[in-house]
Parts: C-alpha cells; sequence; structure tokens
C-alpha cells in the first residue's frame, strides 16, 4: 500500500478505513469501506464523487468526529482512535474542520468574536481578554474580514463572508491539518474562488495540509496536488491532480470529466458525454464484486464475480478496475 501514499513524509495515513452505520431491520449501511490514503505534509488531497457516495463521512471519521468500524488514521505516525486525555486534546488543537454550511455551523447567539475565540478558551491559548480580543482581530484580517467585525453575530454576513469567520475559527488554535468539508457547495459561483484563493493563500504562509472534499471537478482542479475519487464508500481512483483530468482511467471518472462544461461553445458542441444508465445502489445493498458494475458500459461476468484490486495503473496513478 505504501506507493499509494505521497512521496514526502505522510502528515495523515488512512489504513483500511470503514465506516458502518446500523440503520434498522439488521441492516447496515456502508458509508466507507476499505478506505486507505496518505496526505503529505503540505499538500491538497482532493475527494470527489457524488453525493452519498462516502466523502465527508470519510472525512469526519479521519478527523474522528465519527469512530471508525474497522482499520485506522495515523496522525504523524500515531493512531488517532487510541488517543485519551492530553493526547486527544493535543491532536484536536493540531486538526481542524472546515465545515460544508456557513449558516448551521455558527451559533446564531455567540458574537463573533466568541465564535473565532472558542478554541482559543478551550486550549487556553489567550493569557487575558485583551490578547484573546487581539488574536481574533488578527484571524479575521488573515481572512479578509475587518477587526471591528469581532462585535457582531452572524445573522449581520453574507454567506461568504460567514464561511471566512468559520476558516478563521479553524484557524484559531494553530492546526497544521483541515480537513475542508465541501466549503464551497453552499456558496454563490461568484465567491466560491475568492474562498479557494484565499484557502490557497493560508497554506502557503502557514504551511498547511488540506483534505478537500467536494463535488465540484474543476475547482478540486484548481486547488489539488491529487485527486481521489470515490464511489458508493470505495475509492476508485487516485492520482495527481493534472494526470487523473488528462487520462483518467476508471469508467466512474470518465463519466463525471465529461460533465464539466468547456468555456468554449464549438468544444463543449463537439465534446461526448458519457450518461450513465440505472440509479446510484444503495450502499446497504451494494452490488456483489465491482461496485461501480451496474452502471458501467463495460462491465463483464469477472466484474460481478471479483472486486477489482486497487491497483497501480500507471507511475503514481491507481484505479480499482480490472480493465483500466
Amino acid at each position: 500500500m505504501s506507493a499509494i501514499k505521497k512521496q514526502s513524509t505522510p502528515i495523515v495515513e488512512v489504513n483500511n478505513l470503514s465506516k458502518f452505520f446500523p440503520v434498522g431491520g439488521g441492516q447496515t449501511l456502508k458509508a466507507v469501506n476499505d478506505l486507505t490514503l496518505a496526505i503529505g505534509a503540505g499538500e491538497t488531497l482532493g475527494v470527489v464523487g457524488e453525493s452519498g457516495c462516502g466523502k465527508s463521512t470519510a472525512g469526519r471519521t479521519i478527523m474522528r468526529l465519527y469512530e471508525p468500524t474497522g482499520g485506522e488514521t495515523l496522525y504523524q505516525g500515531k493512531n488517532i482512535y487510541k488517543m485519551r486525555g492530553s493526547e486527544l486534546k493535543k491532536l484536536r488543537q493540531e486538526m481542524a474542520m472546515i465545515f460544508q454550511d456557513p449558516y448551521a455551523s455558527l451559533n446564531p447567539r455567540f458574537s463573533i468574536l466568541d465564535i473565532i475565540a472558542e478554541p482559543l478558551d478551550i486550549h487556553g491559548l489567550a493569557g487575558s481578554s485583551k490578547e484573546r480580543k487581539m488574536k481574533v482581530e488578527k484571524l479575521l484580517e488573515m481572512v479578509g474580514l475587518r477587526s471591528e467585525h469581532a462585535n457582531r453575530y452572524p445573522h449581520e454576513f453574507s454567506g461568504g463572508q460567514r464561511q471566512r469567520i468559520g476558516i478563521a475559527r479553524s484557524l484559531a488554535a494553530g492546526p497544521k491539518f483541515i480537513v475542508c468539508d465541501e466549503p464551497i457547495s453552499a456558496l454563490d459561483v461568484s465567491i466560491q474562488a475568492q474562498v479557494v484563493n484565499l484557502l490557497q493563500e493560508l497554506q502557503r504562509s502557514m504551511g498547511l495540509t488540506y483534505l478537500f472534499i467536494a463535488h465540484d471537478l474543476s475547482m478540486v482542479k484548481h486547488i489539488s496536488d491529487r485527486v481521489a475519487v470515490m464511489y458508493l464508500g470505495k475509492m476508485v481512483e487516485l492520482a495527481e491532480s493534472s494526470e487523473l483530468y488528462a487520462n483518467p482511467k476508471h469508467p466512474y471518472t470518465q463519466a463525471l470529466l465529461s460533465a464539466i462544461p468547456v468555456p468554449d461553445p464549438e468544444v463543449e458542441a463537439t465534446k461526448e458525454r458519457i450518461v450513465l444508465q440505472g440509479d446510484l445502489p444503495s450502499p446497504i445493498n451494494p452490488p456483489s464484486g465491482c461496485p461501480f458494475r451496474t452502471r458501467c458500459p463495460y462491465a463483464t461476468e469477472k466484474c460481478a464475480a471479483e472486486v477489482p484490486p486497487f491497483r497501480q495503473v500507471a507511475d503514481g496513478h491507481w484505479a480499482s478496475c480490472h480493465y483500466a
């Protein structure tokens, strides 16, 4: 599995991670199933796939907001699911999360000062109320807001501004690794690029490492060093960003990329769009063999009988397909 990993020393390693949810009637929803990946220090790993493929569940389990059903996540070589007490508190300082919905993730009863200062309070990072206020004002300026915004409340801000407040809060304790859980999907298109550019600037200036979860493939290409594609709880392809977009090996990735609009009308008119047949299967009762076979135009009997191994199909390019 080591070749799936980034060449630089990984800050986060995920080995055979699974997260299942009991849904009643003796049934189990396999949200994340046997996920293995690694993220190098200073890297952005993008994770893409349709709604319901397990992207956000993977991010939350890696953050230990969910306890795993199986597997492990190593942060700087240590299994985070075995951490307790002060060691776990230190982990919470070094790993942070930016949530999808800037309207739901900020407490409407708290001022912006108290929202952003919460990690400072939890970890005892401000010695006085004056230092606390100064740190919050500096964080606001880092994300493109003004210091006087500290005294306002969430309802006084637009969606883009609220997401900037959420980013400031995620930076407060000085993390090294941030899970960005669809941080732009709830924003206007005109604001999305601004937020992505801000994340990139912060990454460069603070040496941050990102797991960037999204379903907008064009935006993921813009921010990610490598991209992982998920389908029905499993990773089906992983490659450098430019390589994946230029040379997708898995039929599902090919279909996703064919749906990205091209800004040239003549090229767009002649471009072949791959339309997948059938509905997304239920993660409660996934197909035998390859999870994608029920919608794949190239599926054979072998695809129904055998789970395709996640194997290297080109240099640094991995795919889970018998025929990649």
